[in-house]
Formats: C-alpha cells, sequence, structure tokens
C-alpha cells in the first residue's frame, strides 16, 4: 500500500486551488466561445499557436471546432499554426524563429478573424510577433497565459491569464479554458440555429 507524496498527490491539492481562482474567469471563456460561433459562423476561421505543451492545447482547440467538441455538428475553418511543420522549418530558417508564427498569420488571417495565442509565460517572442501581425491584419487577438502581468497579455485585445504555482497547473487550466470556450461556442450555435 503507497502513501502519497506532497510531490505526487500535492499536485491535486494545487490543481484544485487553483481552479477554484480559475473558476472565476468563466465569463471570459463564455465571451470568446460565443464569439467565436458569431465570426466563424459567419465564414471566419480561427489561427491559434503556442510553443511545446500550449502548442497541443492550441491543436486540441481547433481539433475540436473542426472535428467536434461533444455533439454533431459542421465543421468550422481553425488552424493551428504549428502544425504545418514544412512551413514552420522553412519559416524558421529563411527568417528566423520569431517569424514562424507572424508569417503565416499575415498569409492566413483577414480583418475580423480570430487570433488565439496560448503561452505559459506570457513572453514567447515568436508569440508577440504573432499578436502584432494579428493586430495588424484587423484580426482580433487574445491570448490565454499564465499568471498577468506578461507581455502576451498586454499586446493582446483580450487576455485571460492564469494564476497556478507550475507550469504544469497553468497548462491544465488552459485544457479547462479550452473545453469552457468550446461548450460555449456550441451552444452559441444551437442557440443561433433555433
Amino acid at each position: 500500500m503507497s502513501v502519497d507524496t506532497p510531490a505526487v498527490a500535492g499536485h491535486c491539492d494545487e490543481l484544485l486551488a487553483a481552479l477554484g481562482q480559475f473558476r472565476g474567469s468563466a465569463h471570459i471563456t463564455e465571451r470568446w466561445g460565443e464569439r467565436l460561433a458569431a465570426v466563424l459562423g459567419g465564414g471566419g476561421r480561427l489561427l491559434a499557436a503556442g510553443n511545446g505543451g500550449s502548442a497541443a492545447q492550441a491543436q486540441h482547440l481547433t481539433a475540436e471546432l473542426v472535428g467536434r467538441y461533444r455533439d454533431d455538428r459542421p465543421p468550422f475553418s481553425a488552424i493551428a499554426l504549428h502544425a504545418d511543420t514544412s512551413s514552420t522549418t522553412a519559416i524558421a530558417n529563411d527568417y528566423g524563429v520569431d517569424e514562424v508564427f507572424a508569417r503565416q498569420v499575415r498569409a492566413h488571417g483577414r480583418r475580423g478573424d480570430v487570433l488565439m495565442l496560448l503561452s505559459t509565460s506570457g513572453a514567447s517572442a515568436n508569440l508577440l510577433s504573432a499578436a502584432d501581425a494579428g493586430r495588424a491584419a484587423g484580426m482580433r487577438v487574445w491570448a490565454l497565459t499564465g499568471p498577468a502581468p506578461n507581455p502576451l497579455s498586454a499586446g493582446s485585445d483580450e487576455a485571460l491569464c492564469v494564476a497556478g504555482a507550475s507550469t504544469a497547473t497553468v497548462q491544465e487550466l488552459h485544457l479547462v479554458a479550452v473545453h469552457m470556450v468550446c461548450a460555449a461556442f456550441d451552444a452559441a450555435l444551437e442557440r443561433g440555429g433555433r
């Protein structure tokens, strides 16, 4: 019989404490989901990007929108910018890593589209460049970051900054936020279809 060690069970305690505080951000995820339903339902698109674990979360979001979250519905245009490995590696090689997402935003983003950038630090240079490119293109730029203040939240139209004691907890709450956005998105579509 094993005994819970603080390094293991403590992770759950940390997540539980952060989740309680995070719950107060539900209005932001609801607003984002509703706005996404209007943009994507009107033929616009979502571009999403992150590095490392945040890239996985960005891709999870786009998969839920192109596929489905819970119930069957039409697909919507959502692109995870890091998932095109040929473009990302070519851009990094030819223009530098800071341009990896910005160049794709300039290629794919249109006025009125949404750019969602995920970062636990909120300080990644390639995401800051992407935010600049998104604003220049007339996109709505949203940041899902770790604790505020940080440069990415300051450089975005709206930010949801997650307070967590560790990167792992911030990433876990980013997944919760992704699912909350998807739930709000689907609910808005359902209301609009009635």
